[in-house]
């Protein structure tokens, strides 16, 4: 019993819906194909084997929280309903599934009905009891996958590349590290300068000549008679 508290609910569940499909009286109804689990859901299941893992799943909620009904079922199984623009809302799953559920598996011999003080409900049998036990004990002994570790080396370290500025040294003594190094005045080097010069053609500029003025002569004065 105590196996079935520290298996994985999920692994659990996957494994014992496997078993339920050899069960001749569980089996899931012709309309289960296309039919919803709840009006909050859009689609129907999509997987084809969803009766199956619904009744162990069901199993385990009657173990946990028996005595238990279709009520508490349907409250179990519901969700939240997508209305659009407005706000969410809490819709119960289906009771028709739950309470067909209930009835293969009591029919089956892994659940009974039972009043516990003022609840009533199902509860799981010795039956029931055994197929939850064996399944979880099973998931038990399989070891999970020993993962080898392996250390991150680390990357190798790039040498920085250092720029060098050069300057114009008086000729003086400099200690570097104990020891006396010469540095040599270092003469600035002169620029090569590219002169253009433009290729004069050798043809003769004649200077424009200018025509000799007309000289206009002007008339003799008539000598005035007596």
């Amino acid at each position: 019993m105590e196996a079935i508290y520290t298996v994985d609910p999920s692994d659990l569940i996957e494994s014992v819906s496997k078993e339920l499909q050899h069960v001749e009286s569980i089996k899931a109804p012709p309309w289960a194909a296309f039919c919803k689990t709840g009006s909050h859901a859009e689609r129907p299941p999509a997987r084809p084997d969803w009766w199956y893992v619904r009744a162990a799943s069901v199993m385990r909620k009657v173990l946990l929280k028996g005595p238990i009904g279709v009520a508490k079922l349907k409250h179990l199984y519901g969700g939240k309903k997508n209305r659009g623009h407005k706000p969410e809302q809490f819709r119960e799953g289906s009771g028709n599934i739950a309470r067909k559920v209930l009835q293969q598996l009591e029919k089956a011999g892994y659940l009974k009905q039972e009043a516990k003080g003022v609840h009533k409900g199902r509860v799981l049998t010795p039956a029931g009891k055994k197929v939850l036990t064996t399944a979880a004990e099973a998931l038990l002994k399989i070891k999970p996958k020993e993962v080898k570790y392996t250390p991150i080396q680390e990357a190798p370290k790039l040498m920085k590349k250092v720029e060098v500025k050069k300057e114009v040294v008086s000729d003086k003594k400099v200690e570097v590290k104990g020891a006396l190094v010469e540095k040599k005045a270092v003469a600035p080097v002169a620029k090569k300068v590219k002169v253009k010069t433009e290729a004069v053609s050798e043809k003769k500029v004649e200077a424009p000549t200018e025509k000799p003025a007309e000289v206009k002569e002007a008339p003799a004065k008539e000598e005035k008679k007596e």
